[in-house]
């Protein structure tokens, strides 16, 4: 008799046990879930937010970063510093075209002097040797035209995180200690504005942007026709790409020219015609 409620009582304290972790199970199960649509939920408010438009900053703000990128080209002495966006914009130019245009890219270079050296694989002629070739110059200016396109939409976060891809991407093929390095200092600064600045203070930094890339990339086609006169630029784009096509140097120079000084005004419409009602 004893013996079976002693079984008794053991086998309604394994069923209490049971009970006890079965509801323990469904209690983490509801747990995880919950976390799992918080998760859930978080990356949905930051994709809405990326998507989402952001007022523009004040008028005077817009100018005033407009005039910020002026004295940001035009003196020697910033120049010689802020040159370095420009460059990083060229190869990156560069890099993007030659994977697409099918060729293997093999390395990106940065120099302390601000030029730079993108290698790729391929055919040494063709259309994807011109393609690449064409795209540095260009690149820059072009850039700033699609960031004032996006800028007009109030994009304004998107266009920071959007930025810091290709940005990634370079540094992953960058191949020598100064242009990591140049690379990181551009990454962790666009980085920080985009995840902890307010947003005041990112619509001022992206016009900055923007405006830099604009203006910033009409010189370097100046200095490159005043470098071939000199007769210091015998492998520049222009004229690689007189070899590779039989069109002179002096025109592929005009082209990277027109297309710099058309993007500047496009671009500058975009971003000041709203303020002037043009």
């Amino acid at each position: 008799m004893a013996d079976h409620r002693a079984e008794g009582a053991w086998r309604a304290a394994c069923a209490g046990g049971v009970v006890v972790a079965g509801r323990r199970a469904r209690g983490g199960v509801v747990v995880a879930g919950r976390r799992a649509r918080a998760g859930y939920r978080a990356r949905v408010h930051v994709i809405i937010a990326l998507f989402a438009g952001q007022p523009a900053p004040p008028p005077a703000i817009i100018l005033a970063t407009g005039l910020l990128a002026l004295v940001a080209v035009l003196p020697w002495r910033v120049w010689r510093l802020t040159r370095y966006a420009v460059t990083i914009a060229h190869e990156g130019g560069h890099a993007l075209v030659a994977v697409l245009s099918g060729r293997r890219l093999s390395g990106i270079r940065l120099h302390s002097d601000t030029s730079g050296l993108t290698v790729s694989r391929g055919k040494p002629t063709g259309p994807g040797m011109v393609l690449t070739g064409l795209a540095g110059y260009v690149a820059p200016p072009l850039l700033g035209l699609g960031g004032a396109a996006l800028l007009t939409t109030g994009r304004i976060a998107l266009l920071l995180w959007i930025s810091l891809v290709p940005l990634a991407v370079m540094f992953v093929m960058v191949r020598n200690l100064f242009g990591a390095v140049a690379l990181a200092a551009v990454i962790g600064m666009l980085g920080s504005v985009a995840y902890l600045a307010s947003s005041p203070v990112q619509s001022a930094f992206a016009y900055l942007m923007v405006w830099f890339l604009l203006v910033g990339g009409v010189r370097p086609v100046v200095e490159l026709q005043r470098k071939r006169r000199r007769g210091e630029a015998r492998d520049s784009d222009a004229d690689q790409l007189a070899r590779l096509t039989r069109i002179p140097g002096l025109m592929w120079v005009v082209f990277f020219g027109a297309v710099a000084l058309a993007a500047l005004g496009l671009g500058g419409w975009l971003l000041v015609g709203g303020l002037t009602g043009i």
